[in-house]
């Protein structure tokens, strides 16, 4: 019983972590009992006899979870089908030609020969990744064709049969994967690498506080949190396999949503090898955020902290930004101003470290802040490469311009709404750029649009605000 309650625990779980699971269980028994009916019901099977069983055994083996995958196996499997039927048709009938005593000897050689050469080619690691299953469907299909050939007198007719009820397997997954709840391959990639780029800003955006600061041995609270914390990016240093895996069976999908056919799914794969890359320096920099050999002087950690923060910071936020850039597939726009502000707080650290700010320091605390200050400027390079990767990735996908919001308010007892913009001055000062663009009732006969001017002044000792309306597009505080 307690083996029982287990795997019931174990399939709650794994329903509850994806949905997608549980519908496409659904959809495989759909298939499986819509194709049995060529075995059950009798016109059909007098049509078909028990070669009905190769639609059945068709939809076993080619039906996968996304539709790509199930596309890509259908049509290697129908191909390799046709290609073999063929085959074994034309050596059934060479093989007739020698006799009843050389017939059984060719078939044999064909089938040695055949069996042979597909195996090796399957070694081809091009070949491997994306017609394994095609090479492997073919082998199957020549031997059997070829082997039950020798018994079967009709073999024209036994061919049609076996490839039209693949045919009919292989039609009836694919168009149940892509017409039910479907499951596309292209953007689960394309979630992935979205989901990549937000863990890695994760640790960057609390690396600056967590290196800086001293946690003791004793103060086991902080240590978990912070291990639970960093650990979000250790997923990405593995997802080489499954970024290709999904890369390939994307191809195979038709234009959906906002994926054109012909999509660029190659420059994912880049823009997720780089990914990796950063994710690799970050697994490294945590080592030395954790390790207890060489702990570098708290002192020394103040004086540093500013600029490593702001490294650290910076580049977190740019792929919090790409991040969000590339689920909402727009082209990223600010992430080029913190890739500026973390290479204008690299420059601030080296004229820190110039200044002799080390020469105290011993060796071995001094190889080990050096080893992490080299790989958080390795991820700001990194960064920087990420972002031209998702810039080209923008382009040739044709993502949409990024457009910012303005801050909008509503005037009560008016038809209009006011745009407005927020620009701070010294002493505490703020103008607003306000921009009306609608009309009140009693000015909505004028052609010429009324000006207003707002200067919204702040201050922190008295609680007055004057507001004066201004339609202006620049406003110069001094």
């Amino acid at each position: 019983m307690e083996k029982v309650r287990e795997i019931v625990r174990e399939g709650k779980r794994l329903a509850k972590e994806d949905p997608r699971r549980v519908v496409h269980s659904f959809k495989v028994g759909l298939v499986l009992a819509l194709v049995s009916s060529f075995y059950y019901y009798q016109p059909l099977y007098d049509s078909f006899g028990v070669n009905a069983m190769w639609a059945v055994m068709t939809v076993v083996v080619v039906f996968e979870f996304s539709v790509g995958a199930t596309i890509g196996k259908g049509f290697n499997r129908v191909a390799a089908t046709l290609f073999a039927g063929a085959l074994g048709i034309g050596a059934h009938h060479l093989a007739s030609m020698s006799g009843a005593t050389g017939e059984p000897i060719l078939l044999a050689i064909f089938v040695f020969v055949q069996a042979a050469l597909s195996t090796f080619v399957r070694f081809v690691p091009r070949v491997k990744a994306r017609y394994d299953y095609s090479l492997l469907i073919f082998i199957l299909t020549f031997a059997l064709i070829s082997v039950s050939g020798f018994r079967e007198e009709q073999v024209l007719m036994l061919t049609h049969k076996r490839i039209s009820t693949v045919i009919i397997g292989g039609l009836s997954c694919v168009l149940i994967s892509i017409f039910v709840c479907p499951v596309w391959a292209g953007q689960d990639l394309h979630s992935l690498l979205a989901s990549n780029l937000e863990k890695l800003s994760f640790f960057l955006l609390d690396f600056g506080d967590k290196y800086c600061e001293a946690v003791g041995n004793d103060d086991t609270k902080e240590v978990d949190k912070r291990k639970k914390d960093f650990d979000n990016y250790k997923s990405v240093l593995n997802s080489k396999s499954n970024e290709e895996s999904l890369a390939n069976f994307a191809k195979w999908e038709p234009g959906h949503g906002q994926f054109r056919f012909r999509h660029p799914w190659k420059q994912y794969l880049a823009l997720g090898e780089l990914i990796r890359q950063c994710a690799y320096r970050i697994h490294a920099l945590n080592s030395y955020l954790n390790t207890d050999d060489t702990k570098v002087p708290v002192e020394i950690k103040n004086k540093l902290r500013e600029p490593l923060k702001r490294m650290s910071l910076e580049s977190g936020k740019a792929m919090k930004e790409m991040s969000m850039s590339l689920k909402k597939m727009t082209k990223p726009s600010s992430c080029d101003l913190h890739v500026q502000n973390a290479r204008s707080a690299c420059k601030s650290l080296t004229n820190l470290l110039n200044s002799g700010i080390l020469k105290e320091v011993e060796p071995l605390e001094l190889i080990s802040l050096l080893t992490a200050i080299s790989l958080l400027i390795d991820i700001i390079n990194l960064t920087e490469k990420i972002l031209e990767s998702l810039h080209e990735l923008a382009s040739a996908a044709k993502f949409k311009d990024k457009t910012e919001r303005p801050l909008s308010f509503e005037k009560t007892n008016a038809k209009s709404i006011v745009c407005g913009r927020p620009i701070k001055c010294h002493d505490d000062h703020v103008v607003t750029i306000i921009e009306d663009d609608g009309n009140n009732d009693d000015t909505s006969k004028n052609d010429n649009r009324s000006n207003e001017v707002t200067n919204h002044e702040k201050r922190e000792d008295s609680n007055t605000h004057v507001h004066v309306k201004c339609l202006c597009d620049v406003v110069e505080c001094r």
